[in-house]
Order: structure tokens, then sequence, then C-alpha cells
């Protein structure tokens, strides 16, 4: 199987005309500098080297990665430009790592464990500005994904002391059927930008509280906030080789070889884009690893005639806006009733008017850029295509005449089947709704893609809210809401969204089930 270059890597699906008119204007806000990571009360979270067997370090042959502000364009600073000599040295080092760190008890694990979500909590503000700065989403939200972010660390702490084995009748005498668990070993973890700090603690927090050590990979645009994560866990104890981070950007087809085909590590955990989760599964499957993939969304949201519109007006903010539009859980399909079609359509497009687009450092912003210019072409190349199709422009439709890859938050109606969003995940602040006449028409339309991540929907007839979650084909679903994410929940999807679960039953992910017989007895 031949691994795509970095070009191509990055440019697979995200998580990946002129408008005939504007409903009604947007406000936009000021620029920030991107000096401002001299605002930081702890500076010294700024790391900018890789970090491999408690050591920060440069590349060998002193390659770097410009990582800029997408909000500006300006340089923020740069990281290593790794490859696959320090990837193996990353892994060694984890191996060497787990011989003590796999053997130590659940609370102690638990306790430094508490120390990191603590200190997660006491640099709430400098994490979320490393976000803003280098994702661009508006500080308030930064500031919720680091407690979202942190809330993994919490929740497996207290996993970590329940990983409990079973006791099993057997039926002959004298014997006693007993199952333990242990940590699968050496974990590889590749992770997006789009939630650049959850995405790493959903992963390293269930591996750590397993025992595992780990490999992890964060994104070339959002490598900063890994690197603060990672300067936590150490001053939280978390000993030298059980937490490597290996920065690439150039290189990135050849470390993702070497983390999934390497015999040393056991399981492979990704999240980003299917067509990428199928070639990282098959080379993870060269030596039959654990693999956890949660991949692509195509999210439906669906609003019936019987819904709650102020909810799920409310709804549609929060699932589809959320991030400017670029989660894998967010809406990218709306399917709206007819009987309510104009009055929610009218609705959304007066609420999405009073977004304040700009810099997620200046009060008041509460939507920042795309993560890059490729991202806006993206979104551009979506909106194009439905409106050739018949689809109309209630408001934005375009990227803003400014710095920064700012796009404005865009809804289409009339938005037909055959329009190529509905088949790809369009990763950006476009709302795209269709309208439909009955319940059976708008099912079938749900299920009509390979995906099946997450979907939502507004009732408030209870024999259909059971009929619809349970006929929708997806792993998650939000029932007259659009907020899922959770700590505490089974996180992930069905089809070609994915393998395996995250959060509630992660911890499973990372250990191996042994029986024991004790005979003799």
């Amino acid at each position: 199987m031949r691994f795509p270059t970095s070009t191509q890597l990055f440019s697979l699906p995200l998580r990946s005309t002129k408008p005939p008119f504007l409903r009604a204007s947007l406000v936009y806000s000021r620029m920030a500098s991107s000096s401002a990571f001299q605002a930081l009360k702890d500076s010294s979270l700024i790391k900018t080297q890789g970090f491999i067997d408690g050591k920060w370090i440069d590349a060998k042959d002193g390659g770097k990665i410009i990582v800029t502000n997408p909000s500006t364009d300006e340089e923020l600073g740069t990281v290593p430009e790794m490859g696959v000599a320090e990837t193996k040295e990353a892994i060694e080092a984890a191996s060497k790592a787990f011989k003590s760190w796999g053997k130590t008890t659940a609370k102690y694990r638990h306790d430094i464990m508490v120390k990191f979500f603590n200190l997660m909590t006491e640099n709430a503000d400098d994490l979320a500005r490393i976000i803003t700065l280098e994702n661009g989403k508006a500080f308030a939200e930064a500031k919720g994904e680091n407690t979202y972010s942190a809330s993994f660390i919490e929740w497996f702490a207290e996993e970590a002391v329940r990983t409990y084995g079973e006791h099993i009748p057997c039926a002959f005498p004298g014997v006693r059927n007993v199952t333990i668990q242990q940590p699968v070993g050496v974990v590889s973890i590749l992770t997006p930008w789009n939630f650049p700090s959850a995405m790493i603690t959903r992963k390293v927090g269930a591996a750590l509280a397993a025992g595992c050590t780990t490999v992890i990979k964060p994104p070339p645009e959002t490598p900063f906030s890994a690197l603060a994560l990672i300067e936590l866990a150490r001053r939280a104890g978390v000993p030298d080789g059980v937490i490597n981070v290996v920065t690439t950007q150039k290189n990135v087809s050849e470390v993702a070889k070497e983390m999934c085909e390497n015999k040393i590590v056991k399981k492979v955990s990704f999240t980003g884009s299917t067509p990428v989760a199928k070639l990282l599964t098959g080379m993870a499957a060269q030596t039959l690893k654990k693999v956890s993939m949660e991949a692509g969304g195509n999210a439906p949201f669906i609003v019936f005639d019987d819904a709650d519109i102020d909810q799920a007006i409310e709804g549609a903010i929060a699932c589809k806006f959320r991030g400017t539009g670029q989660t894998c859980v967010c809406a990218n399909r709306i399917y709206v009733q007819s009987g309510v079609y104009a009055e929610f359509a009218s609705r959304l497009a007066d609420r999405v008017a009073q977004f304040k687009v700009g810099d997620g450092l200046t009060d008041g912003t509460t939507h920042g850029p795309l993560i890059h210019h490729r991202a806006v072409e993206k979104v551009q190349s979506h909106i194009n295509d439905a409106v050739s199709k018949g689809a109309q422009v209630l408001i934005g439709g375009s990227k803003l005449p400014r710095p920064g890859s700012f796009f404005a938050p865009t809804i289409l109606s009339d938005v037909p089947s055959t329009a190529l969003l509905n088949t790809e995940e369009t990763f950006g602040p476009l709302a795209a709704l269709t309208k439909f006449e009955t319940e059976e028409e708008v099912i079938k339309l749900a299920n009509d893609t390979d995906y099946g991540l997450a979907g939502y929907f507004f009732s408030r007839d209870i024999g259909r809210v059971w009929r619809v979650a349970e006929a929708l084909e997806v792993g998650m679903v939000g029932t007259n809401t659009g907020m899922i994410s959770q700590a505490q929940i089974p996180f992930g999807g069905v089809k070609e969204s994915g393998l395996g679960r995250e959060g509630a039953h992660g911890i499973s992910e990372y250990m191996n089930t042994k029986f024991i017989a004790f005979g003799g007895l």
C-alpha cells in the first residue's frame, strides 16, 4: 500500500459565484497581533522542540516547520521537522518506559493524572490562548475546549482504578476462572488540528490510565497546544519516555508509516479523515495491531414540523457553527420539514447575521477563521457547486476580503440532493438547508451516506423520538440537542466513520483481557 505524500495527506477531506444577496450584514472584529504568545502568564509553556525520552530535542537535520496564525497569516514560531529516525527513537523510548510504567499501580497513575488535570485547570487561560493563536477559534470557545480537554484526564484518572477483571464460574471442580486487564504496550497517537488539545487528552488520558506509553504526532498546524500539554504532564510527574512527541509536516508519510508498522507499537489511535484512516488501518494490519479510528462525518440535522423551533435554532447554531463549522460531528446536511421550513430558514439567518467574525483574542468575537486557505477554497467550492444546481444564498457565501482565512458564515436554502456537500464533509461555516415532507423520506436521505458518526433531530413526538433515534445509522444521536460531546460518553461512529470508541469504554481499547484458569484448588 502506497502512503500519500505529505501534501496529499493534508489535502484529503478536512476535518478538511458571488452570493445573489446578503440577508443581513455581519460585524467583523479587529485582528490581534501574532506576538500574543508574549502575553502568556507562563511563557515556559511554549515549547519549540519535540519531546523524546524526557528531553526537548530538535530534528537531527535541523529542519523546521513554520506555524502561522490563521487570523493574520503571521508566523507564530517553529517546531522541528522530524523524520523516521526520531520516530524510531521515540518508539524505543516508549518501549523502555513501558517496562516500568506498565507495572505501576492504578492508584499511582490516578494520582499523577489528577495532578495533570489540576495543572490544566490552573493554566486554563494560557492553554486557551495558545489554542486560539494557532487554531483561530474564539477565546471563549478555546477555554471551553480546555475544560473539555481536561475532563478526559479527570475521567480517565478515575477509570484507572476501575479496570476490573472478573471471576467466571467453572464447570469443573477445583478450577477457578478469572480474567485480568493488562495494558497493550506502546501506542501511536495521531491527532487533528480542529481540537488541538482535546483530541490528544481523549487518547493520552486513556493510554496513561491503562498503563500504556505513547508516541504522539500532533498536526503541523497546531503543535504548540500539544507541546504545552506535555510540559504540564511532565510537571505532574509523568516519567520520562511515557509520553513522546514527534513533530513533522513534509515527512508525515514516512513518520506515520513507522508509527503504524513498527512491531514495537501495539496500538494505533487516529482522528481525521476516512481516506487517511483506511491507509493507517491497512498499515497497522500488517502486524495485527489494535486500532481506534475516529474518521469522517456527514451528520444529518433534522427538524420536524412538531419541533420546538427555538430549541432547534439554538441546536443548529451550537452544532453547525461550533469551531466555525470545523468539527467532525457538526451538522453537514440540514433537513427541515416543509411546514416549518420558511420560519426556520428565516430565523436561522437572523441569528447568523449577529455573529461577530474576527480574531479570536478580540473581545466579542464569536467565530474565528478557518484553519488555512485550502479550507476556504473547499467551502467556496461547495457553495459554488450547490448554487450551480439551484441552491440560493440567504447570507454569506464568500471569503471575507481581509488577511487570514476568514469565511463569511453562510446559509444556503433549497439545496438539491445532488449537491456535492451532501457527499463530502464541508468542514466550514456553511449551513445547507433542504426541505422534506415525510419521516420516511428524511430517514432515507439521512442514511444515504457512507458515513455514520453523528446525527441530530428535533421533535416533541415521543414515538417519533424513539423511531428516528433507532433508525439513524450513526454511532451517536442528539435528540433535541445539538451538543453531544462529553468525556463520559462512548464517542465513535459506524460505517466508514471509524472503529472503536473513545471516552466512556475507551480505556478498554488500550487494554488486553487475559484469561487465567487456576487449577488444583
